[in-house]
């Protein structure tokens, strides 16, 4: 059994590593710290193409989340065979199942397992293991109450929900990495085991002994000294003063922010090594084709998931969307480029709803082709494999009504025929979309410290950090059609233009590169209360935009809340501001007013509210207020064409989302109607539908909530 200490379960530095193969924990301490159809893309960045391969494996995977251990084993060749029927060539199973797989301390229980696994197999139904350590069993968190975790107020939770362990416990983690040693070393070579997923759903932090007491190691790792720490986090005010790391209080809110800050950071470490003891456990024993992942959740941001993802082999997250008939397909397109830029090549969704969910008031099922219209969405934005939770609905438990496949008799429910519909797609369109991924010439960033930042002081009560960079996206997404959403960190070479929302957090290690982009050619564009902040979430001494000051000249003077709108107009027209207002101030010959404040507050009247400057080839924008839709929409169309941007398929209606995958040989365009109306798209060029029969067109109509595939390669070339 591998020992994690309780002190050293945490790493202190966030790099980007491949962890494909077993990494000591030795080792990891010394590390830390479409020409001619006119719808080519550049390829700009370091994607890669499939998120993971195996032989024999479909392109595109449809699956369904499986519980064997709840149903008897007569059971499981009619659930298969209605999958196989579906064209479902994945199932998940195993994340829940801890006390089946290990009734008692020490007792493993996996023959149910091997023969649930060969069953799909006989199905040509591939399988994704999940560790089960979401869940403990009664008999762990019973006699070792230790392993539960604990609240910010003190409360240890109790055993009957999941998600109740301590993400730091020290025994939890031995625990942890005794179940999946065990499991890897009886299916790491089973064929027919094409992955894992570490737990389920990474979200609650807890505040144990253990915790706390790793967050001080931690700090003093950090810092070095108190005396270094009482420097940089300021503690002389409010006699915040520590004498040693013990004395720090371990919260998070209502702290100093550079304590909140580092909370946060120390969480996204713990998580990244929680996974880390659970991939040694597995990385030995198994085949190097069997990827390691797990699931995250969107928007959540109880932890960097870029630090964690510098663990896991693939990115792979859980889409589910807002009650309702339809959804906010742009939020949903976010979140899928989202997942993409965690690891910048292909993902996985590994949980859908096929339907409606059960945690809402009132839980509306989508609309009758919706499920279909989510489907493909996810895979033009780069996704693999779709996975819907859950395949039969359980006969008990605390998700009871939520959406499934197959009701609790065995028989289909009437969504089971659309979802059919969209595993007889992917198997069709497998070939055209092999090896392809999305290859975007804009980024927006996505800084989780930025995040925290803002909402741990959000001076205005409706800035939402991701509401903000959704502002931004929006009209790049509408106008480019290909996005992408990566990290402060990611390499910005290649991008023609690159969107920071709301950086509040700029260090000067990121502030030089993105110098270094804008000098090199590249277009910058800064949103409202950029540059802040430093490393240590206090405030930049040379005001906004901190290091980039020098590079746009010019600065904030001032910064205001607003509970009213203040009209805005320039060269891009006029509008308004809600919500956040700065007064902007030119300090450079070169340097252009866009947009000025009207009659406002008095402080704002007739002040510059966007500059713009340009550097070499390249150009630094500053949007210093939250703006209106039309005005950013007019904003982003002009920053567009200043880097030289287009659209693939332009004049495209509203409601009609354009997705492009392609390779070196060719593009994939996939049109999603979002509307319960029809629509037609003008092509710039013939393409060749690849889910329906016929010859290449230039004009092509789409049903209500309907979908088409095209290929810029006729199909005899494709088949070369």
């Amino acid at each position: 059994m591998k020992k994690i200490e309780g002190h050293r379960a945490w790493f202190p530095e966030r790099v980007t590593m491949p962890c494909l193969q077993s990494i000591s924990a030795l080792t990891r301490r010394a590390a830390l710290l479409l020409g001619a159809l006119g719808l080519m893309l550049t390829f700009v960045t370091t994607t890669h193409a499939q998120a993971t391969r195996y032989a024999g494996a479909p392109p595109l995977l449809l699956g369904a989340a499986w519980y064997p251990e709840q149903w008897p084993e007569a059971q499981w060749d009619h659930d298969l065979a209605l999958m196989q029927a579906a064209h479902v060539h994945l199932v998940r199973i195993g994340e829940f199942a801890w006390s089946r797989m290990e009734p008692r301390e020490g007792v493993y229980d996996f023959g149910w397992l091997d023969r649930a696994i060969a069953a799909a197999a006989r199905h040509h139904i591939v399988v994704v293991l999940g560790t089960p350590t979401a869940a403990p069993p009664a008999w762990l968190t019973q006699k070792y109450p230790d392993t539960l975790r604990v609240s910010e107020d003190g409360v240890r939770d109790e055993h009957g929900n999941r998600q109740q362990f301590s993400f730091a416990s020290t025994r939890y983690r031995r625990f942890a990495h005794d179940i999946a040693e065990q499991m890897a070393k009886r299916f790491g070579h089973n064929p027919d085991v094409v992955g894992w997923q570490l737990d389920n759903e990474y979200a609650a932090d807890s505040f144990d002994p253990d915790a706390k007491a790793q967050f001080h190691a931690w700090l003093q790792h950090k810092y070095g000294s108190i005396e270094a720490l009482n420097h940089r986090w300021a503690t002389a005010y409010w006699s915040q003063t520590y004498d040693n790391f013990e004395q720090i209080p371990v919260r998070a809110d209502h702290e100093n922010p550079a304590l909140l800050l580092d909370w946060k950071r120390f969480v996204s470490d713990t998580w990244r090594s929680y996974s880390l003891n659970q991939i040694d456990a597995i990385r030995p024993h198994v085949d190097p084709r069997q990827f390691i992942t797990t699931n995250t959740m969107g928007w959540f941001d109880g932890f960097d998931a870029y630090t964690v993802h510098q663990a896991l082999d693939i990115a792979a997250w859980d889409d589910y969307v807002d009650t309702g008939e339809d959804y906010d397909w742009v939020d949903n397109a976010a979140r899928h480029d989202l997942a993409r830029g965690y690891k910048r090549r292909n993902f996985w969704v590994m949980e859908t709803q096929p339907g409606f969910v059960n945690w809402h008031a009132t839980n509306v099922t989508l609309r009758k082709g919706v499920v279909r219209d989510m489907a493909w969405q996810a895979i033009g934005h780069g996704a693999d494999a779709v996975e819907y939770w859950q395949w039969r609905a359980a006969p008990n438990g605390q998700e009871e009504y939520h959406g499934t496949l197959v009701g609790a008799d065995g028989t289909p429910v009437p969504v089971y025929g659309e979802i059919q519909q969209v595993g007889a797609e992917f198997a069709k369109a497998g070939a055209v979309l092999a090896g392809t991924t999305p290859h975007a010439e804009v980024a927006v960033i996505n800084d989780f410290d930025s995040r925290w930042a803002i909402d741990f002081q959000r001076h205005a009560a409706n800035f939402g950090p991701v509401a903000e960079l959704k502002a931004f996206y929006r009209p790049l997404r509408a106008q480019a059609q290909v996005v992408d959403v990566v990290s402060a960190h990611a390499p910005l070479d290649g991008y023609k233009l690159v969107v920071a929302p709301a950086l509040n957090v700029l260090t000067d290690a990121e502030a030089a590169r993105l110098k270094a982009y804008v000098e090199h050619g590249g277009h910058l564009v800064l949103g409202p209360r950029s540059g802040m902040k430093n490393a240590d979430d206090g405030l930049q001494p040379q005001r906004q935009p901190g290091p980039l000051a020098s590079v746009l000249g010019g600065r904030v003077a001032q910064f205001y809340a607003l509970d009213k709108a203040v009209p805005v107009a320039g060269e891009a027209g006029q509008g308004s501001a809600t919500t956040w207002a700065e007064q902007l101030q030119a300090q450079s010959p070169q340097t252009q007013v866009v947009l000025r404040y009207g009659k406002s507050n008095g402080w704002l009247d007739d002040q510059p509210a966007v500059l713009s400057r340009r550097v070499g080839k390249g150009s630094i924008t500053y949007v210093g207020a939250w703006l209106d839709d039309g005005l950013l929409d007019r904003l982003t169309a002009s920053w567009l064409q200043q880097a030289d941007v287009h659209a693939p398929v332009p004049g495209v209606p509203a409601d009609v989302e354009v997705c492009v995958r392609g390779d070196a040989r060719h593009q994939v365009v996939i049109l999603v109607n979002h509307a319960a109306a029809a629509r037609r798209v003008q092509l710039p060029s013939s393409m060749w539908p690849v889910l329906a029969e016929g010859g290449a067109s230039s004009e092509v109509s789409l049903m209500p909530y309907g979908v088409v595939v095209l290929d810029s390669r006729e199909p005899a070339a494709a088949n070369r």
